[in-house]
C-alpha cells in the first residue's frame, strides 16, 4: 500500500476477536486486512460518479473515452477542463446528461474552493460525509467508500452497501438480508474498528472491494 496504515491492525484485530468470535473466525479464514489502496481523492470522486449503476467494463470504457477527451485516457481531468466540457463532448464519450451535471458540481465545488480534499483530513468522519454529499451525485455511500480507502477511517459501517450485508447474511447465517438498521447493530459491537469487520464481511461473501 502507498499509504501508512493510520490505526493499529493488531489492536483491530484484538477488539474483534474478543468482541465477534464470527469475525475473528473470518480475520483466520481470510488473513490480514488488505484494503483497496488509496491514491488521489479528487480521482477517487470523479470515478465513483462515472461507475454509478454500471457494469464495470462499460464504466471503464466511457472513463477512459472522457478522460482521452482530455488528452491521457488515464489521466483524471481537471476541474477546469472539466468545467470547459460542452454538452456534446460529454454526450460522445457516451457520459449522460446527468452524470455530466454531477461532474461539473464536483468541479465547481473544487474550483470554488467549497471542496478542499486536503481540508477532509483534519475533519471528522461526519463533516467528511457533509461536505462530501453536498456535490450532486456524491451520496453516503460514496462518502463511506471515501473515509475507508481515501482516509483510512477505522469506524465506518457502510450498512447501504449491499455486499457488506450480504457478508452478514453469510456469516451470520441469517435468513435474509439484514436490513441497514439490522447491520447497524450487527456492527456495533466491532466499534471502534467497523471498517476492518466490514472488509471482511466482503471477503465473507468474495465479494470484490467495491472501487468508488
Amino acid at each position: 500500500m502507498p499509504r501508512r496504515m493510520r490505526f493499529s491492525l493488531r489492536s483491530a484485530y484484538a477488539h474483534l476477536r474478543e468482541a465477534d468470535p464470527v469475525v475473528g473466525a473470518l480475520i483466520e479464514e481470510h488473513g490480514p486486512y488488505r484494503p483497496r489502496p488509496g491514491g488521489d481523492p479528487y480521482a477517487s470522486m470523479v470515478r465513483s460518479i462515472m461507475f454509478q449503476q454500471l457494469a464495470g467494463a462499460a464504466a471503464r470504457a466511457i472513463q477512459r473515452r472522457f478522460f482521452a477527451l482530455h488528452g491521457d485516457e488515464e489521466r483524471t481531468p481537471e476541474p477546469g477542463a472539466i468545467l470547459a466540457t460542452s454538452d456534446e463532448e460529454f454526450r460522445g464519450a457516451g457520459v449522460s446528461r446527468q452524470k455530466a451535471s454531477y461532474l461539473r458540481d464536483l468541479a465547481q465545488h473544487c474550483v470554488d474552493g467549497a471542496l478542499d480534499f486536503a481540508a477532509l483530513e483534519a475533519l471528522d468522519d461526519a463533516e467528511v460525509i457533509e461536505r462530501l454529499t453536498a456535490v450532486r451525485g456524491i451520496g453516503e455511500w460514496s462518502a463511506h467508500m471515501f473515509l475507508m480507502f481515501e482516509l483510512g477511517r477505522p469506524d465506518v459501517l457502510p450498512v447501504g452497501d449491499l455486499g457488506v450485508r450480504k457478508g452478514m447474511q453469510a456469516a451470520y447465517g441469517l435468513p435474509e438480508t439484514p436490513t441497514p438498521a439490522r447491520a447497524r447493530e450487527i456492527g456495533a459491537p466491532w466499534a471502534p474498528y467497523r471498517t476492518v469487520a466490514s472488509w471482511y464481511m466482503w471477503r465473507a461473501v468474495e465479494t470484490i472491494t467495491p472501487e468508488a
